[in-house]
C-alpha cells in the first residue's frame, strides 16, 4: 500500500516504527517501509486490518492528535469489530485548550458520546470506571463554556465521605480539612486554566470548589456545576444537588457504582438517580466502559479483572 504524504505526518506520528511494530505484533503482520512504500505480509485477513488500521491512523493524524500506543490499540480493536467508519469521531471535535496549549478532546468513542451529551443536555449523568476522563472531560466542558461567556461561573463538588472521624484528626480549619477530598477537581482546574488565572477567577468567585454540603440552599444560575464521585452520595443529598439547578445553568454529575464507599445499609444516591430519571427530557444517562480508558494500559486489564470477578461472584 502507498502512503500519501507520510514525510507530512511523520512528525504526528512520532516514532513510526514504535507505532508499526505495535500493529505487526497485534495483527500477526510484518511491515517494510521503503520509499514511502508499505509493504504488508501475513495472512489476507490480518493484512487487510493492519491496511485500515493504518488509514485509520492517518485519518486521526490529520486531526492534529499525537498517535500513541492507545491511538493503535484502540483503532485496531476498531477495525476488528468492523467499526471502521467510527474512526473518524475519534478526536473529532476540540472541547478547549490547556494552559499549556495542549488540544482536549475525546480520544475513544464513549467519550465522544459523553462530550455530545454534556453539550446537548442540561443534565447529564456519566457512571464509568476509573480512568475514562468522566471528571477531565467534564472540566474541560466547563473551562470552554466559561470562556465563550456562556456561563459565569463554574462550580466543581465532592461528597467527602468521610466527613466524621477521620477529617478531625486532620490539621486546619474545616476548609483545609476537605481539600484533600477536592485536590482532583483542583489539579484539573490548574491544568486547564494555570494556577494564575485559577487564583484570579476563586478571588472573583466565578470558580467555586467546595464539599458537597456547602450548596444546601442555594439556587445556582448561570453555573456550570460537576458533582464529581456521585457515588458516595446519598439519596437526600442527590435530591438537594439536583434541586439546586437554577437559569441559564449546566450539571455534570459523574461517578463509579463499583467504588461506593457509603455503609451497607445506605443506597447511593448515584445508583438511584439512574433508575429515577432514566427518560426524563433533557437529562442524559451516560455509561462509559473499559474500552474508554485512557490512562495506563495495566488500568484497563485491572478493570477487567475486576469485572471478571463480580460478574463470577
Amino acid at each position: 500500500m502507498n502512503v500519501e504524504r507520510l514525510e507530512s505526518i511523520i512528525n504526528i506520528f512520532g516514532s513510526l516504527d514504535e507505532n508499526i511494530k505495535l500493529i505487526e505484533d497485534e495483527l500477526n503482520v510484518q511491515i517494510t517501509d521503503r520509499n514511502s512504500e508499505l509493504t504488508i505480509t501475513g495472512d489476507e485477513e490480518n493484512i487487510h486490518h493492519a491496511e485500515r488500521t493504518i488509514n485509520g491512523l492517518i485519518m486521526v493524524a490529520a486531526k492534529g492528535d499525537t498517535i500513541d500506543a492507545h491511538n493503535v490499540k484502540y483503532v485496531i480493536n476498531l477495525v476488528k469489530s468492523g467499526k471502521d467508519d467510527k474512526i473518524s469521531d475519534i478526536c473529532r471535535d476540540l472541547i478547549c485548550i490547556s494552559a499549556k496549549g495542549k488540544p482536549i478532546k475525546a480520544k475513544t468513542l464513549g467519550q465522544n458520546r459523553y462530550v455530545e451529551a454534556i453539550n446537548k443536555n442540561t443534565i447529564t449523568l456519566a457512571i464509568g470506571p476509573a480512568g475514562t476522563g468522566k471528571t477531565y472531560l467534564a472540566v474541560a466542558c466547563a473551562v470552554a463554556a466559561f470562556r465563550a461567556k456562556t456561563i459565569n461561573r463554574i462550580i466543581l463538588t465532592r461528597p467527602a465521605v468521610e466527613a466524621g472521624e477521620r477529617l478531625g484528626f486532620l490539621p486546619g480549619d474545616l476548609q483545609s480539612k476537605v481539600d484533600p477530598y477536592l485536590r482532583p477537581l483542583y489539579d484539573a482546574l490548574f491544568e486547564l486554566m494555570g494556577a494564575e488565572t485559577y487564583n484570579k477567577y476563586l478571588e472573583r468567585g466565578n470558580i467555586e470548589v467546595a464539599p458537597l454540603a456547602y450548596m444546601r440552599g442555594r439556587t445556582l444560575d448561570d453555573s456550570f456545576i460537576i458533582l464529581d464521585e456521585a457515588q458516595n452520595t446519598s439519596r437526600e443529598q442527590m435530591k438537594m444537588f439536583l434541586t439546586r439547578l437554577g437559569f441559564g445553568s449546566k450539571i455534570v454529575i459523574t461517578g463509579d457504582i463499583t467504588q461506593i464507599d457509603l455503609p451497607p445499609d445506605k443506597t447511593s444516591g448515584l445508583r438511584d438517580a439512574m433508575r429515577i430519571l432514566e427518560g426524563v427530557p433533557d437529562i442524559a444517562i451516560n455509561r462509559l466502559s473499559s474500552k474508554d480508558v485512557v490512562r495506563h494500559e495495566l488500568v484497563t486489564h485491572i478493570i477487567e479483572a475486576y469485572d471478571r470477578r463480580d460478574k463470577r461472584k
